[in-house]
């Protein structure tokens, strides 16, 4: 055992000396993870300002082919400074104007038949057109506010207070405080984000530990020193599951600094209200979350790219694993998804959720525990399926032609 561990530590300081100096693997499983979604999240809320900014500033132009039942919305309209109204347009083409995008809005007055003196409006717009949902809701904004003076006006007439127009008030109130919000957000951006980089950062360095050195002349080196099989491919399975974690540790560090900052532009002071950081409490187990998908995924995508005998073919061997181990954390998305004693059985998912529900303060250490045993399981079952692939000689010396499915379908035939 002791001769076991000690070539075991020098295998892994080896690996890790090999990995760093691997660009590939510093992009994917360091700096990606701190710049990625940082970076992209500035980009995207930034493009969000800014076309919301682009989309308030532009004019609306509306019509209104006969102004005369409803002067007072035409005159409030025209004083408006975000609309303008258009004039000597054939009543006959307004239809297809808004269809071509030329105006934004048509605006109609129709006679109430049930309440003579009073008039319905028509509003004719488009609907997958930004400037023309803007243009029907600068139109409501300035109908409610006339129909508010009227309102007054007659009851004022009638010696009646606004109070007494109302038979009945809903008043909403919102019993979750901004760090609460604040709270769902992070709840549901990342474990799906943790999730994510931890399957990139183990994704290079499985094929690289594999077919990598199988492309580079060295596998075969390697196999010939004193060190057991055992030690050499545990040596790499942990290299892997190291960068992997920390892609993953680094990733969520990184988003949890800088989403204050980021936010910002588009939430104004409500952003530092809402306390974008991660719970103290929900460390341990987002680190533990982080350590064992890594452990999970590194197995998983070394039992797969074992089988490659150049880095490129490791890498469409191993996407699709990336991508079933990714999608089960997208049930995390939803905001009134948590952890429940069936998804506490499913792989990833149960994890992501139990991260979860711990950024948002309701985990179930019972629920927690299962769904930690069940991924260890399935680590187990990985690595007890490696060392039945270490043992196979075709496999090492990558005799064997075809891929893992290749190499299991050719187990089960008689």
């Amino acid at each position: 055992m002791g001769s076991f561990l000690r070539d075991l530590g020098v295998l892994y300081r080896r690996e890790l000396r090999s990995a760093l100096r691997e660009r590939s693997i510093v992009v994917n499983g360091i700096l990606i993870p701190i710049f990625l979604y940082p970076v992209l999240l500035w980009s995207l809320f930034t493009a969000l300002t800014f076309v919301q900014g682009q989309s308030e500033g532009f004019v609306s132009r509306v019509v209104i082919p006969d102004p005369g039942p409803f002067p007072e919305l035409t005159a409030a309209l025209a004083d408006r400074s975000d609309v303008r109204l258009v004039e000597g347009l054939a009543p006959d083409s307004l239809s297809a104007l808004v269809d071509r995008g030329e105006i934004d809005a048509v605006v109609r007055y129709e006679a109430a038949a049930a309440l003579p003196g009073n008039v319905g409006v028509r509003v004719s717009f488009d609907r997958s057109e930004g400037r023309s949902r803007n243009a029907i809701e600068r139109i409501d904004e300035t109908v409610d506010s006339l129909r508010a003076i009227r309102l007054a006006r007659e009851a004022a007439a009638l010696g009646l207070d606004t109070v007494a127009l109302r038979v009945f008030e809903v008043e909403a109130e919102d019993v979750a405080t901004d760090e609460e919000g604040g709270r769902l957000f992070l709840a549901i951006v990342l474990p799906l984000f943790l999730t994510l980089m931890v399957a990139l950062g183990c994704f290079i360095p499985a094929v690289d530990a594999t077919a990598g050195e199988r492309e580079r002349s060295t596998w075969e080196t390697l196999w010939t020193t004193g060190a057991s099989r055992g030690s050499i491919v545990l040596a790499k399975y942990l290299l892997v599951a190291t960068i992997g974690a920390l892609a993953g540790i680094l990733n969520v560090a990184a988003i949890s600094l800088s989403l204050g900052s980021i936010l910002t532009p588009l939430f104004g002071d409500q952003a530092e209200a809402m306390g974008l950081a991660l719970p103290l409490d929900a460390i341990p187990v987002m680190m533990a979350v982080a350590v064992l998908l890594a452990l999970l995924f590194a197995a998983l995508m070394m039992v797969l790219a074992v089988f490659a005998r150049t880095f490129k073919e490791g890498q469409a061997m191993v996407v699709p694993a990336y991508y079933l181990a990714v999608l089960p954390a997208l049930l995390g998305s939803s905001p009134d998804r948590g952890l429940t004693p069936s998804v506490a059985l499913v792989p990833v998912a149960n994890v992501a959720l139990g991260l979860k529900d711990a950024i948002l303060g309701r985990d179930e250490p019972a629920l927690l525990l299962v769904a930690f045993f069940v991924n260890l399981a399935c680590v187990v079952g990985c690595l007890l399926l490696a060392r039945s692939l270490v043992l196979r000689e075709e496999v090492v010396t990558g005799t064997f032609e075809g891929s893992f499915w290749s190499w299991l379908r050719k187990r089960r035939r008689p």
